[in-house]
């Protein structure tokens, strides 16, 4: 087991190189760093800075009194000002970006105004709001930024980074912050609720979004955590949420939640936009630790309970497809017609390929993947678990390869 700094910059290598290769080139474009909290979106730029040649400066937004414009431009003129001063340019770092209103507006200016004069300053934006971070960077930025996703961590990071067992992904997921406290799982679950949970809800969705029924929005949340993996109307959630809301608000709540990296709602397969939108949600955490969180069944009595550890193990493949599908490397659903299901269908491009978990809860009456197959005409079927991939090989490779292989 590796220290928790360590696993913090070696696991994310990947995304660091990436990084710096952007950083090196000559003149390069804005470099949007998004994900959700917790997941080392911080310590990689860092590390990146700390082992660039070029001089940086880091700043954060997350003070309540350095929220506006002003404060904004005076960062970028300090940055302007290294930059002149270095013969070879300069990095500016700005994290949590979305907490300043107005960014993608003045950012662009300032952008824009050091691209005609040629002043060699480079930059970084982090933000822990994806959604909020996305929607201003479409707004002003077009042609100007690339990208970098960091998702939750993979179940690979996690073993080699902290020894995790394939059971303790599952249960614990892949929060490494979290990592170090699993000992003690009451302290674990504290620091769940309270640090992350508590602070992604409270800080990322609702004082950054406008947002007229909060508690409404909690509760969902917690209902997807304990449904996850389960298909809902979202009818039948006002029912479970006894709200007198509506079908829009849930959907747009979902989507924030989704946004914020902890809960989405998969949309079933059918070939055609229009009723993929139009159909009941698949609950999905990105991170079981969501879920477990919010348990009070102790790890072991969970491993021996059939149909609730299956629900865990759906999820934590679920959640190893939705990250991918959040990072733009895929697309996925789940497919159901009548008694017959399909658990997740990825798709890229023309290629699109069917999974079934065989997860040790109780079978369903018809697998659908024979009916799928039929239908759709898939590059392949997989089926993880119990008679098919091990469920330890299935969540330690890209789902890029399970895409192409």
């Amino acid at each position: 087991m590796v220290s928790k700094n360590n696993a913090q910059t070696f696991f994310q290598r990947s995304y660091a190189a990436t990084l710096k290769e952007r950083l090196d080139e000559r003149r390069t474009f804005i470099q949007v760093v998004s994900g959700p909290r917790q997941v080392g979106k911080t310590t990689l730029v860092e590390h990146v800075l700390g082992s660039s040649k070029l001089p940086s400066m880091y700043v954060t937004a997350d003070e309540p009194a350095l929220r506006d414009t002003a404060w904004l431009n005076a960062q970028w003129e300090r940055g302007r000002l290294t930059a002149l001063e270095s013969k070879s340019g300069a990095v500016l770092a700005l994290d949590e970006i979305q907490k300043i209103p107005g960014w993608s507006e003045t950012v662009k200016r300032l952008w824009d105004e050091d691209t005609r004069s040629k002043t060699p300053l480079k930059v970084v934006l982090l933000g822990s709001a994806p959604l909020l971070v996305q929607r201003g960077l479409t707004e002003s930025l077009a042609g100007r930024f690339e990208s970098i996703h960091l998702p939750h961590w993979s179940f690979r990071e996690m073993r080699d980074a902290f020894g995790f067992t394939i059971n303790q992904f599952i249960y614990f997921g892949g929060y490494p912050g979290a990592a170090l406290l699993v000992k003690d799982t009451q302290r674990w679950k504290r620091y769940m609720l309270d640090s992350l949970i508590e602070t992604t809800i409270s800080r990322d969705v609702l004082l950054m979004t406008r947002v007229d029924k909060p508690a409404l929005l909690r509760r969902l949340f917690e209902l997807g955590c304990r449904y996850s993996g389960q298909i809902l109307s979202y009818t039948k959630m006002l029912g479970q949420l006894h709200d007198a809301g509506n079908t829009t608000t849930l959907a747009h709540y979902l989507e924030l939640l989704a946004g914020a990296g902890m809960l989405t709602g998969l949309q079933k397969y059918s070939g055609g936009l229009v009723r993929q939108r139009g159909s009941s949600p698949k609950f999905q955490v990105f991170n079981t630790a969501l879920m477990t969180a919010q348990s009070d069944v102790p790890f072991k009595e969970l491993t021996h309970n059939r149909d609730q550890w299956g629900r865990f193990v759906e999820s934590a493949v679920g959640a190893h497809l939705a990250n991918a599908a959040a990072a733009k490397e895929c697309e996925v659903f789940y497919w159901r017609d009548g008694n017959h299901e399909v658990d997740f269908v990825i798709k890229l491009g023309r290629i699109v390929v069917g999974i079934e978990v065989k997860s040790g809860r109780t079978p369903r009456r018809h697998s659908g993947i024979e009916a799928f197959s039929q239908t759709f005409k898939p590059k392949r079927n997989l089926v993880v678990g119990e008679d098919g991939i091990p469920l330890d090989e299935f969540l330690s490779k890209s789902v890029a390869s399970w895409l192409q292989g």
